[in-house]
């Protein structure tokens, strides 16, 4: 009698989607007809994982589908010699339309996947390993962007309390989270508590904590005594111990975040693909290190420029029917990639003409800021593939879109 675990033999191509979870992953095999050969559900274990793949490599799996490009899953995909494709998970929600109108379910969508190998499988690439550096500095570059955001929320948090309690501390200094800014409200967490600052007592305390900028203590003095007045009596005592609480956690996580920026510099330094990076203009290392993460260092990922363009979601796209024709944003694109592209490009402008030149005129044919840099960056991706595909590092000399515009821009000048 036949095993109804083992799928039975198929004559042609076979595909394999797997539903990556937690605990467990579901699995399906179909035939060029779409035809299912084999469900199943693997424990995510050592010996489960070990089991997946030995099936799926004695089947002859033509390519598998998965939802994430990472993981021990993907990893042991990989170790045993089988194509992996990643379907992304925005993609996985629109496919489920083509089916039936439900719910996520992980059996039908281990199905989704595999079929999607089977009828549009050129649409999506065979997924390629960076090397153990590239991997390492991702995890630490994404690790650092995490605790950012989280920053981000607290510094927010902290905020709408000051505005309710203490508002003159909102603006007094430049940043909220900046280290003096911390600083002096760890030592004046409330309106009352500062209310006894004279000039003199100010400029003692800016002195003390080694304040270097060129704002006079009678500035801060005059932003204190000109804000609305914060809060008086019980409420102001509770929101007191909530200012303490956001600060310790904000100083907690810039504490983490300068480590992993340390240990970002440390493993960028030793990456081979480093030079490359660094050398473009204002990247400096931990922009660099965003860069080298996200783009990596399989050059068969990106074939030429547009690819990596249209995978940051720094091109356009187009759509047209009939007499209509429009041209949007891209919004299926790899986020994590676009916001280091865009990064890179907004902060080049202050250093590079040519990119300057390029904002200034996407600016002055009406686009807004977000759009600009996205030109800019769609224009450096160019540069910036070749330098990656080539391994050497960006040569201002060797720019020729750079020099031709210096060259009419001196020409001009003359």
């Amino acid at each position: 009698m036949h095993d109804p675990t083992v799928p039975a033999a198929s004559t042609g191509p076979v595909f394999a989607g797997v539903d990556w979870a937690s605990a467990d992953h579901a699995v399906c095999v179909i035939d060029a007809g779409g035809a299912v050969l084999w469900r199943h559900t693997v424990t995510h274990s050592r010996a489960g994982l070990a089991r997946l793949t030995a099936r799926l490599v004695q089947l002859r799996i033509s390519r598998v589908g998965i939802e994430r490009p990472d993981g021990p899953v993907v990893e042991a995909l990989l170790d045993a010699g089988l194509p992996v494709a990643v379907v992304p998970p925005r993609q996985v929600k629109s496919l489920r339309s083509r089916y039936r109108g439900a719910g996520k379910d992980d059996r039908f969508d281990a199905y989704l996947l595999a079929d999607a190998m089977r009828t549009d499988g050129h649409r999506y690439p065979d997924l390629t390993r960076d090397a153990a550096e590239t991997t390492g500095l991702r995890a630490l570059v994404r690790a650092r962007q995490d605790l950012v955001e989280i920053r981000v929320g607290l510094v927010n948090q902290l905020r709408h309390t000051l505005e309710l309690a203490f508002p003159g501390a909102v603006g007094l200094f430049f940043d909220l989270h900046s280290p003096i800014a911390r600083a002096f409200l760890r030592r004046f967490p409330t309106a009352a508590e500062s209310a006894a600052l004279d000039e003199e007592a100010m400029a003692a305390w800016l002195a003390a904590e080694g304040y270097c900028g060129r704002t006079p203590a009678a500035v801060f003095i005059d932003r204190l005594r000109t804000a609305p007045a914060g809060l008086a009596g019980t409420e102001a005592a509770a929101r007191r111990h909530i200012t303490l609480a956001l600060l310790a956690a904000i100083d907690a996580i810039e504490d983490q975040a300068a480590e992993l920026s340390r240990r970002i510099k440390e493993a960028l330094a030793l990456h081979p693909d480093a030079p490359i990076f660094t050398s473009l203009p204002r990247a400096g290392q931990l922009r660099a290190a965003a860069l080298l993460a996200e783009i990596g260092d399989a050059r068969g990922r990106y074939p030429g420029p547009d690819a990596l363009a249209a995978a940051a979601g720094v091109c356009p796209v187009t759509f047209e029917s009939g007499k209509h024709r429009a041209v949007g944003f891209r919004y299926i694109a790899d986020l994590k990639l676009r916001r280091a592209l865009t990064d890179f490009a907004d902060d080049s402008r202050h250093a590079n003409p040519w990119a300057a030149d390029i904002y200034t005129r996407a600016r002055a044919r009406g686009m807004r800021h977000p759009h600009a840099v996205r030109v800019l960056a769609r224009a450096w991706t160019t540069v910036i593939w070749r330098c990656w595909q080539d391994g050497v590092p960006y040569d201002p000399a060797r720019h020729g879109a750079l020099n031709r515009y210096l060259n009419q821009d001196a020409a001009a000048a003359a």
